[in-house]
């Protein structure tokens, strides 16, 4: 469960549940209607998108970070209910840097940065340096998905802040359990009719709507984190429309929500571990030279933080689960860790949150922040992972599991097992999700398909890597990253090269290639 930047270095963490037992006409088919008995999409099939300047917040960004010039800015309009069209729809915000070759473009490369959450506007707008070799045969376009960024965002208001797993017995457990049924109400009164439409299954069949706007017979697509969750269920709803598909930070198809938390906490707990050795094996470490003693000191300033937070002149707190949240992103990239260490140092010596802060800021998805909810990110995500799980345990199983949970999670990870816990109890008082994924993906008719796994990345564990590759059957291609960080794409001149070799020339790794740690 992936709540913030995908990508280390792009300066970017009645209720939802898509309830999609099957895709009717999705696979290989563009438009349906007719006789045939599909919902009539045509309409959705046959516009065009009308690029101009982008505005506000992102044509800001595009100009601190590469320049305008060649930014625009554009939209897709989708049904809320493919199963019925006319109910409504929703507009999909894009972004097309356009290519730079001199002749006529291979055509669109569609990016998604993960989350689930994470506005792909904004994320495009301030990397374009990232991209721009990509650019060279490719117009780059990225998109909010629909309930993200400007593509009618979702909240929760502060709802889900107020949540945390019970600490003692049944009537703690059912406490909270009750709160997770107040907390679905809120986010389906503040976020309107698309929220019960989130989820990957209709992501995915927007982004071949786009496909088609774009003029695109296929798709190119590259995908970081949750992003290779949705390319991998776009080539199973889509397999006749795929073109060359990278995935970097291979998700899970398979594992419940409560799973991937798990395994999200002990990734963090392990990146933090390394952090921590690495501090206190250079000068000026804030937490001595002791690794071990590090990681008690680290436990403690959580633990003492949550019960005394800081509080700014304004009156707003710094808790240590706020701690935790900036450790959970700059912990995605050793580029971070010195002025991780820095900040931490601040914080410890003098009591300064402001560089941890500045940190949080600038290592999670940028949001766009006009007319966008500050929880959106947080209420996509969950509304995603929720819709995208079909387990729903009843609040009996839950009430007797919780107390298991809370010492599996703890021991996992004392630093990140509270954080990672809570989500799983947020999807209680959700109607369960779809099981498409879990049982229809898999053994993908399509081109080769290229995924990159990096052995030391704390979201997505390799072995999720390994296991999607087997479910996608022979068509993918796995290329074994050495080194650490979430995703390998930006963190990994080797990874890069033979990406872009394979999405700009066709040029697949042969099996069992890898790359060393940089």
């Amino acid at each position: 469960m992936r709540k913030a930047c995908a990508v280390a270095g792009v300066t970017v963490l009645v209720v939802a549940g898509a309830g999609v037992a099957g895709v009717p006409g999705a696979v290989g088919a563009s438009g349906g209607g007719g006789g045939d008995g599909r919902p009539d999409l045509s309409r959705f099939y046959t516009q065009k998108i009308k690029w101009a300047a982008c505005t506000g917040d992102t044509e800001a960004m595009a100009e601190a970070t590469g320049g305008a010039e060649d930014i625009r800015c554009g939209h897709v309009t989708v049904p809320i209910d493919y199963a019925k069209p006319g109910a409504g729809t929703v507009d999909v915000q894009m972004i097309r840097m356009k290519s730079s070759t001199s002749g006529k473009p291979r055509g669109s490369l569609l990016l998604n940065f993960g989350g689930p959450g994470g506005p792909g506007v904004s994320a495009l707008a301030g990397a374009q340096k990232d991209f721009g070799f990509l650019s060279k045969d490719y117009d780059v376009v990225s998109f909010d998905p629909r309930g993200v960024g400007r593509s009618a965002p979702v909240s929760c208001g502060d709802a889900e802040e107020s949540t945390g797993p019970a600490s003692g017995g049944a009537e703690d457990a059912a406490a909270v359990l009750k709160e997770m049924r107040e907390v679905a109400k809120e986010c389906a009164a503040r976020s309107g009719p698309v929220l019960p439409h989130m989820g990957t299954v209709n992501v995915s069949r927007d982004m071949d709507v786009m496909r088609q706007a774009l003029g695109d017979k296929k798709l190119n697509y590259l995908g970081f984190s949750y992003g290779t969750r949705l390319g991998a269920v776009y080539a199973a709803q889509f397999p006749k429309k795929v073109g060359r598909m990278a995935l970097d930070g291979v998700d899970t198809l398979t594992e419940p929500v409560a799973a991937q938390s798990l395994a999200t906490a002990e990734g963090r707990q392990t990146a933090l571990d390394n952090f921590l050795t690495w501090c206190t094996g250079n000068a000026g470490c804030v937490f001595g030279t002791d690794s071990r003693a590090a990681r008690q000191s680290m436990v403690r300033l959580i633990q003492e933080m949550d019960e005394m937070p800081l509080r700014s002149m304004s009156g707003e707190e710094f808790t240590g689960q706020d701690v935790v949240g900036v450790l959970g992103q700059a912990l995605y990239s050793r580029q971070a860790w010195p002025a991780l260490s820095q900040a931490l140092g601040a914080l410890l010596a003098d009591g300064d949150p402001r560089a941890l802060i500045r940190m949080s800021g600038g290592l999670a998805h940028t949001a766009v922040r006009e007319e966008v909810p500050g929880d959106n990110m947080a209420a996509a995500l969950m509304a995603v992972n929720c819709a995208d799980d079909p387990d729903r345990p009843d609040a009996a199983r839950i009430e007797k599991e919780v107390g298991r949970l809370q010492k599996e999670f703890d021991a996992a990870s004392p630093v990140f097992g509270k954080s990672m816990l809570t989500p799983v109890l947020l999807c209680f008082g959700r109607p369960p999700g779809t099981t498409y994924i879990r049982e229809e993906v898999r053994d993908v008719q399509t081109p080769k398909l290229l995924l990159v796994g990096t052995r030391g990345d704390p979201a997505t564990p390799y072995r999720w890597t390994e296991e999607t590759a087997r479910r996608l059957g022979p068509q993918a291609v796995v290329l074994d990253n050495k080194g650490d960080g979430h995703t390998g794409y930006l963190g990994s001149e080797c990874v890069q090269d033979k990406v872009n070799g394979f999405l700009l020339y066709g040029e697949t790794p042969k099996t069992g290639s890898s790359c060393a740690a940089e």
